[in-house]
């Protein structure tokens, strides 16, 4: 399975040092199953510890995931600066859930080499 991060997330994540390795094991839990909520259309959130504060205090991800095909973090956030995204974003990122896995693979090439995806390679 592929792992990637969209531009927005890799700024994200690159700012907070939400390193890949993190990120691998992060897709390993949650093939395992432990997600903290499906919000339906291949999207899910997914707890992330910070070093130093655990889970409670640690980042709150938005994952597109279709088991064996391809896992995308598109939207982080710490659980101290907001509790959830709300209806208007929820709907906006199921849309673009769907884009990111519909996508050939000429197409997630091309947003790559774009600089609108990168691909998780640690």
């Amino acid at each position: 399975m592929r792992i990637f991060k969209n531009k927005m997330f890799f700024k994200w994540a690159k700012s907070e040092g939400l390193t890949d390795l993190i990120l691998k094991k992060a897709v390993e839990e949650i093939a395992n199953g432990l997600i903290d909520a499906n919000l339906g259309g291949s999207l899910i959130k997914k707890r992330i510890a910070r070093k130093g504060s655990g889970r409670s205090g640690g980042f709150r991800t938005i994952v597109v995931f279709r088991e064996e095909h391809r896992t995308i973090f598109i939207y982080g956030f710490l659980k101290n600066q907001r509790a959830n995204i709300n209806e208007q974003e929820e709907k906006s990122l199921k849309k673009l859930a769907q884009n990111l896995l519909e996508a050939s693979e000429s197409k997630l090439t091309d947003m790559i080499a774009n600089g609108d995806l990168y691909e998780v390679t640690s």
